[in-house]
């Protein structure tokens, strides 16, 4: 299907059995409580969906899973993470076979890629697929920052269409704008930066917390695009200490202990990664206990 590359688009949890083991039963249940309440795409196998940790054939099962449960209603968008540019390419593929409507391309793991070397990767990945492509740019995670110039050197590859851009930096959607005009629809990636780059002009969300409150990451989405900023407003600043939640460097296990206490999904995660324990499990634990005390009624 086409991709309307506009709304909110949860970065969606892989969910495991507390063996390890896939549960694509969970996983396309969540899916489908976020479709519910209105979310306009999913993406899968991003960083929350624990993309590194799973096996190519695994990788294909869950895209297949998500693309079952969209049935057409929204867009499915496969995560492309892999070593090498080859590899990158093979998993494009796969997700083309799955039947995936496009792809979020990161750049290379493990190898700390300089600006003209990201260009050359993802300039060589778009020749390799059919898929349109949104490129994510998060230069703390991933160590290689695209600034809007970098940019210019990817407008002739026509199958790249958009930016999730989580430089953590809210000018970035100005700069872009003013360096790239409308070449690239702009997504916020970075969820305690929605409110401000919805105001300069992103059209699109990529989201984290939305895997635990979709109704309410939602509507503040629309209540932002609408310009109906003091609702708006009240409601990123109930928001603000969930949203916090996806800068850290644990937000996968941070984010699925949310959705194991708001009943989306189980807080379950391969190793090396553990579930929270202690001192930090319970900050976790009462930053989402607070926020559903004062959950906003959204009628």
């Amino acid at each position: 299907m086409r991709v309307e590359w506009k709304g909110v688009f949860p970065a969606l949890m892989t969910e495991f059995y507390q063996d390890g083991s896939l549960d694509l039963e969970s996983t396309q249940r969540h899916a489908a409580a976020c479709l519910d309440v209105g979310c306009n795409g999913l993406i899968m196998l991003g960083t929350l969906g624990e993309n590194s940790s799973l096996a190519p054939a695994e990788k294909e099962a869950v895209l297949r899973a998500a693309v079952e449960t969209a049935a057409g209603r929204v867009p499915v968008i496969a995560g492309v993470a892999e070593y090498t540019t080859a590899l990158a390419i093979e998993s494009a593929g796969r997700a083309e076979r799955a039947g995936c409507a496009g792809i979020m391309a990161l750049p290379c793991m493990v190898y700390e890629q300089d600006e003209r070397e990201a260009v050359h990767h993802f300039r060589t990945l778009a020749a390799g697929t059919g898929l349109p492509i949104m490129i994510y740019n998060n230069p703390l995670a991933y160590k290689v920052d695209l600034k809007p110039e970098g940019f210019l050197g990817l407008v002739e590859s026509a199958n790249i269409v958009a930016i999730k851009e989580s430089s953590h930096d809210s000018r970035r959607m100005t700069d872009s704008w003013n360096v790239l005009g409308d070449r690239f629809v702009m997504f916020c990636g970075v969820d305690d930066l929605i409110f401000e780059n919805v105001l300069c002009g992103g059209v699109g969300w990529v989201s984290g917390l939305v895997n635990s409150f979709p109704a309410e990451g939602v509507r503040l989405f629309e209540l932002t695009r609408a310009g109906r900023i003091e609702e708006a407003r009240a409601l990123y600043r109930w928001f603000m200490p969930l949203l916090h939640l996806d800068v850290h460097k644990k937000l996968v296990q941070y984010i699925k202990l949310a959705n194991q206490m708001t009943g989306m999904g189980a807080e379950w995660v391969r190793p090396p990664r553990l579930p929270l324990v202690g001192q930090e499990r319970e900050r976790v634990e009462d930053i989402v206990r607070r926020a559903l005390e004062r959950r906003p009624a959204l009628g």
